[in-house]
């Protein structure tokens, strides 16, 4: 007879639950496999004949239970079920209700990909979010089953072994170091971590009690210092704010040479990806500083928020992570305020309204059957989209109320697992506000609203309708919308807020006289688009000083959304954008200038190119004159960041001849050890630029540097300049370098990418992308997240015919994995095609048009 166990949809029943396991593992480092051992306190709440744990690819050996009356008993039968990734011990007569124990032996064998324990490197390491802790121990694999871990390892002298409670004990076992750690606090599988190999760490650090280590390969030790600093900076401002002590006796952070996802908030054991956590801060550039700064916090964040109170099931995988997205840039600007990282937010929000303008998005919260839907969860509509969400619904009750929320939901669920209505209730409870109609319309419903506004006078007309990216696509879906209004009178700058529920509404603003201008969405943080009636454009145009610069950035992007949709024309874009000629501010001009390079890429063809490219300089090339290429003793960030965006405007999308001159022996010089060659902000744009024009000598270059590098941010900097190299023999051999070691597992989707946007190389590459396609899918060692941005990738090219052959290779040769991803790509490039056959004509007329 068919058994539950047979539906890959499988969820263990809730009459057992695990309270405490205590295990022993032996590494075989050199044999890459392990044995283990272990007890599982048990609570049945009523006679059962079968107990069901999650397993894959483990060989059971021996199996008992113990009653609490002291009777024990043997399984009858060990059968292991594929579909559901389970093993079901079937026993010949009930085991008792109440309290018991159950005791298992196994042996494994380390995983081929990045999940599970794997092997990186030197390095054994564990990855078990969404689900695979069943990779390594035989257990309740599933979020909603927290319980102590008592853990014990056997592994080879002479290696740094780090779990996720201090270790208690060290003592010699025969030839092998056996290990005890400090019991954890409940958690649940997906929080255990493990990792052992030649690490070295900072000393410990103690902040307000709590011992902090940064691990790293010996080589590397010299780059644990920020990230080290960052968890010291974040993790007082963290107990402040959620005005609860740490959970976990101890924070480590380790830097694991290959990584599949940023990083993984395993409980007091943090592990991440080289890049997100080492860096040199004398060489380091800003946004690097800024991503490691961001994601040790992100981490800390959730071990509070995920950790301590944990979601029951995957489908509020959302909550966890927009949670900590959110947390981490508010932290981070207290740390910093100088480094404005709301306006990086808002990139990451920038990203995940392209993404939610699709017919194929998906609501924030959705169902997710089984753990390998989670999988696919992890996408910027949960971070990025949730980030935004939270941080629209705190800007409307205040930050006061919602932290008040926030801790009255910590404190209610501590040590256990809750839903997202459980903190919506303790939001509305601490804020008086509409929380529940709020979230849930957002959460609950893809897409967002569209809201256009006309002014007259002193009234306002909104109106809002659901946008596509898609032209001509309607639908009458409505959003409760938060919407702040900022403007300026004769009383000076004022602000208002309004609910927007209705389909059209009318607002009288306050105060009187003239409007000099109004922006419709104060400081960007609402998740919506604005189209501004011609008369209401026109005044922020003439007045975008007097706007924030993240205004002057949602001005340009909603613009350009428009512009795709076919409800505005291209040229209305580049009109607008030929206003920023004297933009100072580095966001603004970084958001410009990635939409003048996607003009540059796709929408203009041969002279028209060229003349597009002295457009570009002409607009922006002064500003970088007035600059020059080497900052001055004492210059800020702004100014550094701006020269930045300067020279990638007029070295990259402008491809000026005399920049590339300035740029190539600064390049030559820098690789040969000079430090003061090149300002750190203009390394990735410099060497970008320098490898697209470069030689042989070049290549061979940065080929030999590139696996030697200990800089985790150099070494990808030379990784992908080596996908650039535009003359077709050394494209050729780039692409050649795909298939073998020289590429990191966790590099694969980075380097596709890179060839993908490789112009002289695109077509051939895309050519062996169909014919190997297996082969392409191989290098990912089938790990999701790799899988899903491989699949992206193939957003790159840009005519019809391939959109075809897109289209045709993923039918016939779908990736399970990515679903969600496939749809979004083909649906996006299908967007891409059109604007580019509807815009070439009407940008080439435009471009006649100008001085």
């Amino acid at each position: 007879m068919a058994h539950a166990t047979d539906d890959k949809n499988f969820r263990l029943p809730l009459t057992i639950r695990p309270r405490r396991y205590a295990a022993t593992l032996t590494l075989d480092m050199e044999g890459k496999s392990f044995t283990g051992q272990q007890t599982i306190e048990l609570d049945l709440e009523k006679p059962s004949n079968e107990i069901i744990l999650h397993a894959i690819a483990l060989q059971l050996g021996e199996v008992t239970f113990r009653a609490g009356n002291g009777k024990s008993f043997k399984p009858t039968e060990l059968r292991p079920v594929q579909a559901s990734e389970t093993v079901v011990l079937r026993f010949n007569e009930p085991l008792p209700q109440g309290e018991g124990a159950l005791d298992v032996a196994w042996t494994g064998r380390f995983t081929e990909g990045l999940r599970g324990l794997y092997a990186a490197g030197k390095v054994a390491a564990t990855q078990f979010e969404a689900a695979d802790a069943r990779r390594l121990f035989p257990c309740f694999d599933e979020p909603a089953f927290k319980a102590r871990w008592a853990l014990t390892v056997r592994v080879p002298p002479g290696l740094t072994t780090l779990a996720n409670g201090a270790l208690v004990k060290d003592e010699q076992d025969g030839n092998l170091r056996k290990l005890t750690f400090q019991e954890t606090e409940v958690l649940s599988s997906y929080l255990v971590a493990l990792v052992c190999g030649p690490l070295v760490g900072t000393p410990e650090e103690k902040v307000q009690g709590i011992p902090v280590r940064t691990w790293a390969l010996p080589e590397k030790q010299h780059l644990t210092r920020f990230g080290q600093d960052a968890a010291l900076a974040a993790l007082p401002r963290l107990q402040d704010y959620f005005g609860l002590p740490y959970a976990f006796g101890k924070v480590d952070q380790v830097g694991i040479p290959d990584f599949e996802a940023g990083a993984m908030e395993n409980a007091g054991l943090i592990t991440y990806r080289e890049i997100a956590l080492l860096l040199d801060p004398a060489t380091a550039p800003l946004s690097v500083q800024k991503r490691v700064a961001e994601v040790v916090t992100h981490e800390l964040a959730h071990q509070w928020f995920g950790n301590w109170v944990t979601m029951v099931w995957w489908d509020d995988l959302w909550l966890n992570e927009a949670f900590a997205t959110w947390m981490a840039y508010k932290i981070v600007n207290d740390w910093k305020p100088d480094w404005r990282v709301w306006l990086d937010f808002d990139t990451g929000k920038a990203a995940a309204l392209h993404l939610d303008a699709l017919r194929s998005t998906h609501p924030i919260r959705g169902e997710v059957r089984n753990a390998h839907e989670a999988g696919e969860s992890f996408d910027l509509i949960t971070y990025e989209k949730g980030g935004a969400v939270l941080r629209m619904i705190e800007g409307f009750l205040g930050e006061e109320a919602f932290r008040e929320g926030m801790r009255q939901y910590m404190r209610k669920h501590a040590r256990s697992n809750a839903v997202a209505d459980d903190l919506w209730k303790a939001l509305a409870n601490a804020s008086s506000q509409p929380v529940l109609e709020l979230a849930n319309a957002w959460i609950g419903q893809s897409g967002f609203p569209l809201v256009s506004v006309a002014l007259d006078g002193r009234t306002v007309t909104l109106s809002q309708q659901r946008y596509y990216s898609e032209p001509g696509v309607k639908s009458n879906e409505r959003w409760p919308v938060p919407m702040v209004l900022r403007f300026a009178d004769a009383g000076g700058v004022r602000e208002q807020r309004v609910l927007l529920r209705e389909a059209q509404t009318k607002v009288t603003l306050e105060g009187s006289g003239e409007v000099k201008w109004l922006c419709a969405n104060a400081g960007s943080t609402g998740f919506y688009r604005v189209q501004y009636d011609a008369a209401a454009l026109e005044r922020m145009s003439a007045n975008l000083a007097a706007l924030e610069p993240s205004e002057r950035i949602s001005l340009l992007a909603d613009q350009w959304a428009l512009a795709r949709s076919g409800q505005a024309t291209v040229a209305a874009f580049l009109e607008l954008a030929g206003r920023f000629g004297g933009e100072e501010d580095d966001a603004v001009l970084d958001e410009l200038v990635g939409r003048l390079a996607y003009v540059e890429s796709r929408l203009v063809e041969g002279e028209e190119q060229e003349r597009f490219r002295r457009w570009v300089e002409k607009l922006l090339g002064a500003g970088l004159k007035k600059l020059g290429w080497d900052s001055a003793p004492g210059e800020s960030d702004r100014v550094k960041l701006r020269r930045a965006a300067l020279v990638r405007a007029v070295g990259s999308v402008a491809r000026s001849p005399e920049a590339l001159a300035e740029a190539r022996p600064r390049v030559e010089r820098m690789l040969n050890g000079d430090k003061t060659a090149l300002e750190p902000n203009l390394l990735d744009v410099a060497v970008g630029m320098v490898s697209r024009a470069g030689d042989r000598a070049l290549y061979e270059k940065v080929l030999e540097k590139m696996p030697g590098e200990p800089d985790p941010a150099t070494q990808r900097r030379y990784l992908m300049a080596l996908t650039a190299f535009e003359d077709p023999t050394l494209a050729a051999e780039a692409q050649k370098l795909f298939f073998t070691e020289k590429v990191k597992m966790q590099d694969v989707a980075s380097f596709m990418m890179g060839l993908m946007s490789n112009r002289t190389g695109r077509d051939a590459w895309w050519a062996e992308t169909q014919k190997r396609w297996e082969d392409v899918l191989g290098r990912t060692g089938r790990a999701p997240m790799l899988l899903r941005r491989v699949v992206e990738s193939m957003g790159a090219l840009r005519e019809r015919k391939q959109l075809d052959e897109v289209r045709k290779l993923l039918t016939t040769h779908p990736v399970e994995e990515a679903k969600q991803a496939t749809e979004q790509t083909l649906e996006r490039l299908e967007q891409d095609v059109a604007l580019r056959e509807r815009a070439l004509s009407e940008v080439s007329a435009w471009l006649k048009r100008q001085p």
